[in-house]
């Protein structure tokens, strides 16, 4: 596995300051090269040679600088000297390499500055040594990673939404509304689409309501209301007669204009609406775009409660491609010109059938199978060109609708997705026409996608779609966190989950993976899903992934690391999220997408085996653990004041305070968090333990401060704060040592390479965003603080979005600390960690974020923390970690070691003392 982006990058800091300033052609490059393959975890002596002999365009004998066959050829040249000579220099080499040895990429450099060229794509970037961190993802294929980029969204579909949505608004505030205004609003949507896509005839819903209906709209709803009956009506049972200008109007079936619904009214303001709407070109929306537009007309509290969300085409597309999509095509380009097999393999793709258990308005099934009708297309111009096709295409048209299952909480999303599985096989439909050049239309409508109406959590998989005709199983469950779960969603999770302990920390969409792997044993039915990233980080992973592991046999096949996902509709909401693929059986290659922008594109890793954190590795789950695994001093959460802060001042605060209640001094102490620690601003905070009563009456500000503490914890909701009413001078949850002790901050950004901790005075009182280990010595400080600890952090804690959210339970007490060093050891891991401290100290103006931010941390910091994690290395063996991956493998193995012999104990001890600390 390629080595992560942070490091990579880290390294690059470190490349770029080793070499600022040399000059010389010959004297260093080799090195220079040699080190700049290093940035990216890669040997050079393994994939590229130096002075590599050719012979010039002119025939006479040169020498490639450095030639990494097939990838990338690089010339080097002393400061100053002409990168365009050398560019062309690079390519006088080109006719005499053979063709496998033809590289896609030219780099030309003198030390201090860089040119790289991408001869497939034409592109070509130009940057200096010292900003080689900020463009390093230009060389993301000498890391092993491959660019994979998926389109974004039309802005026009968005356009479409917004027109939606006013007609919604004015019809609802006349008192037109529920499931009356979800069903007219469906059937205007698909008269508005079938106007301009050739369903109707081109134009006359428009011409209709424009010249057929008066301006002040009072006879528009009637008019409406006859075309629904006329729409759901077949040409032979249709009055005699009827108005010319309805009957030009088709029968359309599939009961979408079969209910029948209360007049809606309208009035000029109304009805310009309208008009505005079939003035807009609705050809060019995306049916996937319902999705959106039914977030247009929805309020936030809704969206939330139903977990609805659209989901970007760019983002269906990193499910679909590597579940199904990518191995059709693959196998699609084996067949060209067999017509047998392509005939085989039409009949196949004809024959995929798929569920979205969470279909919302249909997003996935739509570009699923807009997905699967072009792969059709392909094959029958494949047939054409034989000239074998036969003439009437209708009749070899085999992909249909009826492929694509889907079930839905909301009845107003299943009827959009019905309606907008129609709409895109209508579309598809149109391709084919212009494609063949014969006209296809499928009307009236005969198959449907089986959309049900339904809680997917309490429903039967099997009622919808038989397990023994299903290949795939696709979606995006709701996105709601254990704590923002309604009671049904709650009464969900038991239902599902069936009896299991601890589901309460679980996300809903857990549930979905559940319901999953039951219906997919014994089969070969796979599954993709976009979850929250939460359920691959910290206490999650164990309580899920143990009942997938053990109960079901999951095995992951691909995966996406954490990206950032946001919607295209109103209310755009971002978050963190991961797709996981997966079925009941293995498979050999394995896909990782990898991010190293969360907002940027993925990069592809193949992968052995993919694990429970997303990670190419053994199936390895950390569980929680009540006391560290290792020999070390105990780790505790800081004390929580629950006080409405009334106990907690600024600087500014203090000193307001004091002159009003001098004598309260002694009881004010410093106050820290994980945010006044890291950033160096001062807090403090009253801490009355200890003081008497009657001192404390003769301190009326603060009996005033207590009094509102008091009525604050009455007014909760928790039982358990409501409790601490009856001490109100004193925190609710008091953590604070006696001695001095080690801090370490509950959350801090994974941009930092270490995560800042310290020694804190016993009088600085920690409050519960930090954690606390008292007798800590510098050893633990050492270990703690190092690029070794850092990787298990990194793979074993939760994240709050993208940021290290670090856990006694699960990061600290399972991290498993070097066995059995020698006192020389130890003590060179606490001289180095001495030195750490010490090179803090010389930067009084500057704060922790600041000396750990990676592009403002002084080269002396850096220096003694790489000192400090080389001793710990040592610490754990002779051999050196060559990567992240290395490292996190090693700790996994050493954990397994550690663990196994108490795997059959129930209850968790501390480990017997092995080495003093």
């Amino acid at each position: 596995m390629p080595l992560s982006w942070n490091e990579i990058k880290n390294r690059a800091i470190a490349f770029q300051k080793e070499w600022e300033g040399e000059t010389s052609e010959k004297a260093e490059s080799q090195s220079f090269w040699n080190e700049f393959f290093h940035v990216f975890g890669i040997s050079r002596r393994r994939v590229a040679s130096f002075e590599q002999p050719i012979k010039k365009a002119d025939n006479k004998q040169g020498f490639i600088y450095l030639l990494w066959k097939g990838t990338i050829l690089v010339e080097h040249k002393s400061k100053g000297k002409d990168l365009e000579k050398a560019t062309q220099q690079a390519k006088d080499y080109f006719p005499n390499l053979k063709e496998h040895e033809l590289p896609r990429y030219i780099l030309v450099s003198d030390f201090q500055r860089f040119k790289l060229y991408d001869l497939d794509s034409g592109n070509q970037w130009e940057f200096e040594l010292t900003n080689f961190v900020d463009n390093v993802h230009l060389f993301d294929f000498i890391a092993g990673y491959e660019k994979r980029v998926y389109q974004d969204e039309d802005p026009v579909n968005l356009q479409a939404a917004e027109l939606m949505g006013k007609l919604h608004d004015c019809l609802k505030e006349i008192g037109y509304m529920g499931h009356d205004l979800e069903v007219y609003l469906v059937r205007l949507l698909f008269c508005l689409f079938a106007d301009d896509t050739g369903i109707f005839n081109k134009g006359i819903f428009w011409e209709y309501i424009d010249l057929h209906t008066k301006e002040d709209g009072s006879d528009l709803a009637m008019h409406i209301d006859a075309i629904f009956q006329v729409l759901n009506t077949p040409e032979e049972k249709r009055l005699k007669n009827l108005d010319e200008n309805l009957t030009q109007f088709p029968y359309i079936n599939g009961k979408l204009f079969e209910e029948s619904l209360p007049l809606a009214a309208f009035d000029s303001k109304m009805r310009f609406m309208l008009l505005e709407a079939c003035a807009f070109d609705w050809g060019k929306i995306s049916p996937a775009i319902f999705g959106s537009m039914f977030q247009a007309v929805m309020n936030p509290k809704e969206r939330r409660n139903l977990g609805a969300h659209y989901t970007s085409e760019k983002n269906i597309q990193k499910v679909i491609k590597p579940l199904f999509l990518d191995d059709l095509h693959r196998e699609f380009e084996k067949i060209k010109g067999n017509r047998n097999k392509l005939l085989e393999f039409q009949k196949k793709i004809a024959n995929l059938y798929f569920l979205d258990p969470a279909c919302g308005c249909g997003n996935f099934l739509i570009i699923t199978y807009r997905e699967l009708r072009d792969l059709e297309i392909l094959v029958l111009q494949e047939l054409d060109k034989t000239g074998q096709l036969v003439t009437d295409i209708s009749t070899i048209i085999q992909v249909d609708v009826n492929q694509c299952a889907g079930i839905e909480y909301d009845e107003f999303a299943v009827r959009v997705a019905e309606v907008a599985m129609w709409l895109i096989d209508h579309q598809m439909n149109v391709k084919v026409s212009n494609t063949f050049g014969q006209y296809f239309v499928r009307l009236p409508l005969k198959k449907a996608a089986k959309i049900v109406h339904g809680n997917a959590l309490r429903i039967d998989w099997e009622e919808v779609i038989s397990k023994e005709k299903l290949n795939f199983i696709l979606g995006n469950p709701p996105f709601v966190g254990a704590m923002i779960m309604n009671d049904e969603q709650r009464n969900d999770m038991a239902y599902v989950f069936d009896g299991e302990k601890g589901i309460g920390v679980l996300d809903y969409v857990c549930a979905w993976y559940i319901k999953a792997a039951q219906i997919i044993q014994g089969n070969r039915i796979r599954v993709a899903f976009v979850s929250t990233n939460s359920i691959s980080q910290g206490e999650q992973v164990a309580l899920l992934w143990n009942i997938l592991f053990q109960k079901y046999q999951l095995k992951i096949h691909f995966a996406h690391r954490t990206f950032k996902w946001s919607n295209e509709a109103k209310g755009n909401a971002a978050v963190h999220c991961v797709i996981i693929g997966f079925a009941s059986f293995n498979i050999t290659n394995k896909i990782l997408f990898d991010y190293e922008d969360i907002q940027g594109e993925s990069l592809v890793v193949q992968s052995n085996n993919i694990n429970p954190y997303l990670v190419d590795g053994s199936d390895i789950i950390i569980n929680n653990r009540s006391f560290p695994l290792s020999n070390v001093p105990l780790m505790r959460f800081g004390s929580m004041p629950r006080d409405g802060g009334n106990f907690i001042f600024t600087e500014p605060e203090k000193e307001e305070f004091l002159k009003l209640e001098p004598k309260a001094e002694k009881w004010i102490k410093p106050y820290t968090g994980a945010q006044e620690f890291i950033n160096g601003y001062s807090r403090y905070c009253l801490w009355l333990v200890d003081i008497s009563p009657r001192e404390l009456k003769t301190l009326p500000e603060v009996i005033k401060r207590v009094d509102r503490v008091k009525n604050f914890r009455l007014k909760s909701p928790a039982a358990a704060t409501r409790k601490f009413a009856a001490t109100p001078t004193l925190f609710c949850q008091i953590a604070q040592p006696d001695t001095n002790y080690l801090l370490v901050p509950r959350v801090s950004s994974e941009r930092r390479k270490y995560i800042p901790i310290g020694f804190m005075n016993k009088n600085v009182i920690g409050n519960d965003q930090v954690l606390l280990i008292p007798n800590a010595n510098l050893y633990l400080f050492g270990i703690l603080t190092s690029e070794m600890h850092m990787a298990w952090v990194k793979y074993v804690c939760g994240r709050l979005k993208s940021d290290y959210r670090y856990s006694k339970d699960i990061v600290y007490n399972n991290y498993p600390f070097p066995e059995n060093i020698t006192d020389k050891q130890k003590q060179t891991v606490e001289t180095c960690a001495q030195a750490v401290l010490d090179t803090r100290v010389k930067y009084p103006d500057s704060s922790l974020a600041d000396l750990y931010d990676p592009l403002t941390m002084p080269p002396d910091l850096l220096k003694a923390h790489q000192k400090l994690d080389k001793a710990v290395d040592l610490c754990y063996r002779p051999q050196p970690f060559t990567s992240e991956l290395n490292r996190i493998e090693y700790l996994f193995e050493l954990y397994e070691k550690l663990t196994a012999p108490l795997l059959p104990t129930s209850k968790q001890k501390p480990a017997k003392r092995k080495n003093p600390q």
